[in-house]
């Protein structure tokens, strides 16, 4: 844990959106690499945070999803289960229940989702005075950090308020939009990479993006604590890692909303 940062007076709830259904790599948040699920390395790393006080998972009630509430039980991860579509709702109910006043949301389909990197946009989002914070907006925005180290933080009010007014479909299935859809609707603040990394791909939608991690890691000797930086610096010596998963298109959520009946993985 990063112990040189003064924790705000603020209960910061980091929740992880997890889910057993996907299109392209079904159970893919229990996939291991190096030998531990994807989901304990981004509960493992989020823990890591030092402005987080509480780390838990919010999944569903499908049937499908009893395996990550197993998971959880099994490693004493608090775990909130609740609407299968209705994603707003569930982690609005996910952070009530733990009663937080900041929420970092995260997503289990990024095992190298950075500590550093949260406190970074957390620091970001009371310097600002924020009601929203990110290091990372869809289109038209742009993205400087890599995919997959995508972190938001919400304090509860906001979210509240999100959750009580936002109607659409796409609002309620991706979280947070209603927060940044409109300009001037709350104060937001986004954190640039100080390069841009963004077309680089570090999440886990495919079997091609399990390789590429799995093989990363095995390399860096399943190094659970290097930070995106050292994994920068050898991706870029090694670029040869990243024609493992040079074909796969990332899913935005304005692709996702088009084909809304279909199965869909924006949730992990």
């Amino acid at each position: 844990m990063n112990d040189q940062k003064r924790k705000p007076n603020a209960k910061i709830v980091c929740i992880i959106q997890a889910r057993m259904d996907s299109s392209r790599l079904p159970g893919k948040v229990l996939k291991e690499i190096c030998g531990y699920p994807m989901l304990d390395w981004v509960v493992h790393r989020a823990k890591n945070a030092a402005y987080i006080s509480t780390v838990l998972v919010a999944t569903t009630l499908e049937h499908n999803d009893d395996a990550i509430a197993k998971w959880c039980q099994d490693n004493a991860v608090p775990c909130y289960r609740g609407a299968a579509q209705d994603v707003l709702d569930r982690f609005y109910r996910a952070a009530k229940t733990e009663k937080a006043d900041v929420i970092v949301r995260l997503t289990a389909d990024c095992p190298l989702i950075d500590p550093h990197l949260i406190d970074d946009v957390v620091d970001l989002f009371f310097a600002e005075k924020a009601d929203f914070a990110a290091n990372r907006l869809p289109p038209p925005f742009s993205r400087t950090f890599p995919i997959g180290l995508d972190v938001e933080v919400v304090s509860f009010s906001a979210l509240e308020k999100a959750w009580h007014a936002a109607t659409k479909q796409f609002e309620r299935e991706h979280v947070l939009p209603y927060l940044y859809a409109e300009d001037g609707r709350f104060h937001l603040s986004v954190l640039d990479a100080e390069k841009d990394f963004g077309a680089l791909r570090w999440t886990v939608d495919t079997p091609a993006d399990l390789k590429f991690l799995c093989t990363l890691m095995e390399r860096l000797k399943c190094n659970r604590e290097i930070n995106w930086l050292s994994v920068l610096d050898y991706i870029q010596t090694h670029p040869e890692l990243m024609e493992i998963n040079a074909d796969v298109a990332h899913k935005s959520f304005t692709d996702i909303d088009q084909r809304a009946n279909q199965t869909k993985d924006y949730d992990e």
